[in-house]
């Protein structure tokens, strides 16, 4: 009895096992056919077009093979850029201006000539951009005309050199060091450490370059002393002070302007020449005003103090008014 049961025990449980198995299968082909259903419409999403440019079928492939294609181009120009610059144009005499200029306009034709040529090798026509073209001109003509004006003139700064990297600059009220030219901006920093961003346009308009010709400047201090004293001697005072501070240049030489007379002072100009306090015009002129003044007090030499207005104003209106005269005195009574 036990073993007919053991029998019927195993001949049932295989038969749910086998019927088990069965629709497990049937339910595996169910879902590999939904995952196969699944995956036939991403790829017909994938590749599916969203608009045509030109003869060219714009899909979400093509979207992210560009995407893909444009970083690939950015980094091979900026290695292309850099290795000029340091393999290349490091070997030069160049100025470190020009070879900013020429390895960034090196990395902008890289980067242009490889855009037409995946442009071409992705089958799109250039001449269908012609009515994109004339879109893009009249929206530069209206919203997008000061970056152009920006854009167009970053490269001729880069073409012309007027104001290169590493020259020292002065724009309206701010005076600086030009440490990048971008494509729409140009980089300045100050003496405090601030990097201030300037629109290229600017930088094409009204500019003072300081080291335009080279790395000197000259720097004027004008004193003013009394009208007692001997304009010889103030001549030589000044010159002795600036001969002997060290960061004064002796070629060319410092020199001494009879400005004129002021209208409590003679008034000197001191002009000397530095390569060092480009950047510090400041401490030169306080390191000279320092023994500037002592020798003018040993010697005797005043320094007038320029004079103030005096303004005379009216007496208050009650005291113009006349004091009323004072009674008389009382008769004594009888």
């Amino acid at each position: 009895m036990s073993q007919r049961f053991h029998r019927w025990s195993l001949a049932a449980g295989i038969l749910l096992l086998g019927t088990g198995l069965g629709f497990g299968l049937l339910r595996v082909n169910q879902v590999r056919t939904g995952v196969g259903r699944i995956g036939a419409n991403a790829r017909d999403l994938w590749s599916q077009p969203l608009f045509d440019l030109g003869d060219l079928p714009v899909s979400p492939a093509f979207l992210v093979k560009a995407s893909i294609f444009l970083i690939l181009l950015n980094l091979l120009s900026r290695a292309g850029r850099r290795l000029l610059e340091t393999k290349v144009l490091a070997r030069t005499s160049i100025d470190e201006g020009q070879k900013y200029a020429l390895a960034r306009g090196f990395g902008y034709l890289v980067f242009l000539l490889g855009l037409i040529a995946g442009l071409q090798s992705a089958g799109l026509d250039l001449s269908s951009f012609a009515l994109v073209g004339g879109a893009i001109g009249i929206g530069i003509g209206f919203g997008l005309q000061s970056l152009a004006k920006d854009f167009v003139s970053g490269l001729i700064l880069l073409v012309e050199h007027g104001v290169k990297v590493g020259d020292r600059v002065e724009v309206g009220n701010l005076i600086g060091d030009v440490v990048r030219i971008g494509a729409r901006t140009t980089w300045v920093r100050t003496n405090d450490n601030v990097v201030m961003i300037v629109p290229n346009s600017e930088m094409t308009g009204r500019v003072t370059n300081w080291t335009a010709h080279g790395r000197l400047a000259r720097f004027t201090l004008r004193i003013g002393v009394g009208y007692g004293s001997d304009p010889e001697r103030v001549r030589e005072i000044l010159l002795e002070v600036a001969t002997a501070n060290p960061d004064v240049l002796r070629d060319p030489p410092p020199d001494v302007v009879f400005a004129g007379l002021g209208q409590s002072a003679l008034e000197f100009d001191l002009r000397v020449w530095t390569a060092v306090h480009l950047r510090t015009p400041q401490t030169l002129k306080s390191d000279l005003n320092f023994p500037l003044f002592r020798r003018l007090r040993e010697e005797g030499i005043e320094i007038p103090v320029p004079p103030s207005p005096v303004q005379l104003l009216p007496p208050p209106a009650a005291s113009l008014e006349p004091e009323a005269a004072p009674a008389p005195p009382s008769e004594p009574a009888a």
